[in-house]
């Protein structure tokens, strides 16, 4: 079973070595991992809460799509979208905020420092905080809780959040007496590398202080290197490599042997403006192949947004599964049938056709079976098996699932079922998609009728 990791992308701003070394690099290399099933997206209706600048907004998405990219997330191997084409997330968000407390917001971090902010400045102590910000650690619960992530990589100060989506998962599942949720890990990063910036404190926007990744191309990112403080040390006398801004940089992207040369000729006393020059080649060396597909991708806006479209049908096809059992859960079904009666006893099950399996054998030898319905459609089709008790066991496992804890997947033109994160049968493939959701319909109603016997 691989092992569900989620990751968004804050969408504000433009990349700097910072990000690409302390976030991108490292991420781009995990989602190379057999056993990882990554998601990516990018936080745009979190961005919503720190800026109201649309053509920023805007731009910044594009930026970080085609850094992304071209740094060498593959679209083809993990799930990369944006949260704002995935409708289910702010309709989950609802349904998380109708049962989240206020005291446990009021305990969120990011609120209470506003709160302290106002407080220490003789304000009111809600003065100019909104209610997103308020309402961001939900918003967050449901990014993740949507796609039942099992691990979300986060920094010590992120881990809040991940208990709240926790808490409210947990209480949901509580609440309606099945588990809905999967309930999330935090992935805490603690050898996150960080980078000074141009004046040694943290190279951060808020300090002003970055040195842009791709922007301005190689003449802007030498002249930016030029730029960072150095003290005042002479050609010819030793300087620190311990206490060094340009060392520190050089180190995250030298091999060894490259830094061990690079400490030894600050040792030796090279001038700041040479030390700057081979710390420009160094970088420049790993950027410019990287430079070239950022410019290609940010050239073509539409192959961009092709990829992030394709992302969001893949996550789409997760999270509304997931969300359509939620309504159901909440009562907010369609009408086609009027609602059970809850002032009557529970009726025994009905005596009489029921949803049924059938198993057969392959041509090759191998084992499978078939869901058909109480009317005799055929709603799921088995994956094969050498051993005929491993299909008789997932035979087993499917009469006690039910519709609410079926990790249902929709494809184009079908419907995949899933146990621990593998595709076990899949529905005959429909005519069209409305002929596909009616099937969807239909196999949740025998799963829930095969529970009902158990």
């Amino acid at each position: 079973m691989n092992t569900r990791v989620l990751t968004g992308i804050t969408t504000t701003g433009t990349p700097h070595l910072g990000n690409y070394v302390g976030a991108i690099r490292p991420a781009v290399e995990a989602s190379r991992r057999d056993d990882v099933d990554a998601f990516y997206f990018m936080a745009d209706y979190h961005a919503l809460i720190k800026s109201d600048d649309a053509a920023r907004i805007e731009r910044s998405r594009l930026e970080i799509a085609a850094t992304w990219l071209a740094a060498g997330l593959d679209p083809q191997r993990v799930t990369f979208y944006r949260q704002s084409d995935i409708p289910e997330i702010p309709e989950l968000t609802w349904f998380l905020t109708c049962i989240a407390s206020k005291g446990m917001l009021n305990r969120a971090h990011a609120y209470k420092a506003a709160v302290d902010k106002n407080t220490a400045a003789g304000e009111d102590a809600d003065a100019g905080i909104t209610a997103g910000l308020y309402m961001y650690p939900v918003l967050m619960a449901a990014d993740i809780l949507a796609f039942d992530a099992n691990q979300v990589p986060v920094g010590r100060d992120q881990i809040q959040h991940i208990e709240m989506a926790r808490d409210l998962g947990q209480r949901f599942n509580h609440l309606h007496g099945r588990e809905f949720f999967v309930l999330p890990e935090a992935l805490i990063e603690e050898q996150v590398a960080t980078l000074p910036g141009l004046d040694g404190r943290k190279m951060s926007k808020s300090y002003d202080n970055t040195i842009p990744l791709f922007a301005g191309g190689k003449k802007q990112l030498r002249e930016t290197i030029m730029r960072i403080v150095t003290d005042s040390r002479l050609p010819g006398e030793p300087k620190d490599p311990d206490d060094c801004a340009l060392f520190t940089i050089f180190r995250a992207f030298a091999s060894e042997t490259e830094t061990a040369a690079f400490r030894q000729a600050l040792l030796d006393g090279i001038g700041w403006g040479e030390a700057k020059q081979v710390l420009y080649e160094r970088i420049e060396a790993d950027v410019a192949p990287m430079r070239e597909r950022y410019e290609a991708l940010m050239a073509d806006p539409a192959a961009i947004e092709a990829i992030l479209q394709q992302g969001a049908r893949k996550a789409r096809a997760i999270a509304a599964p997931k969300v359509a059992a939620l309504r159901e859960a909440l009562g907010l079904r369609a009408m086609a049938t009027a609602p059970a009666r809850t002032d009557l006893p529970k009726a025994a099950p009905k005596q009489g056709k029921m949803p049924r399996f059938a198993s057969f054998r392959d041509a090759d030898g191998n084992f499978r079976f078939r869901l058909f319905s109480a009317e005799g459609e055929e709603l799921l089709l088995s994956k094969s098996f050498a051993d005929p008790k491993a299909a008789g066991a997932l035979q087993k496992q499917l009469k006690a699932l039910g519709a609410a804890a079926a990790v249902l997947r929709i494809r184009p033109l079908g419907v995949s079922l899933e146990l621990d994160g593998a595709a076990v049968a899949s529905t005959p493939d429909c005519r069209d998609e409305q002929a596909r959701d009616d099937m969807l319909a239909r196999l949740r109603e025998a799963l829930d009728q095969l529970a009902a016997q158990e």
